[in-house]
């Protein structure tokens, strides 16, 4: 099961950088990927210590790995794969019925208006009637 909200939270997609559609395709991608290789990493570490991979955290997954990665050459070895496995299976997550979180927004608001006209159009309007007020918060 595919947790779209807590994928983009946890990966910091949240708001893509590209600007072409083109690019944020594949900025799309490269999430999907790296979604993919994480669970990979918690389906293998969940098989080793017999336990379902929905059990384990996502987040302290992503975690370990990138503390795991920075510190250490990744080998082949055995040793090193099942202590990294190891490392991942420590957190569990169990049922959480009737969890309820707020759909908030917790982002200053910005000092400058949204764009609702092309970009083209709002450049002409700059010049030949100056930039608009700026908002007040």
């Amino acid at each position: 099961m595919l947790d779209l909200r807590n994928v983009k939270t946890t990966l910091g997609m949240a708001m893509l950088a590209c600007k072409s559609p083109q690019m944020c395709q594949k900025e799309l991608w490269v999430y999907m990927l790296a979604y993919n290789l994480i669970r990979l990493l918690m389906a293998q570490a969940a098989s080793q210590v017999d336990v379902l991979p929905r059990q384990l955290s996502f987040k302290h997954t992503v975690q370990v790995w990138l503390a795991w990665s920075q510190t250490q050459f990744i080998s082949d070895a055995p040793e090193d794969l099942t202590n990294l496995f190891r490392l991942i299976a420590q957190v569990r997550v169990g049922k959480r019925p009737g969890r309820i979180e707020p759909r908030a927004v917790k982002q200053r608001p910005k000092p400058f208006p949204k764009l609702h006209t092309p970009r083209r159009r709002a450049r002409r309007n700059i010049r030949l009637y100056g930039r608009p007020q700026r908002l007040r918060a």
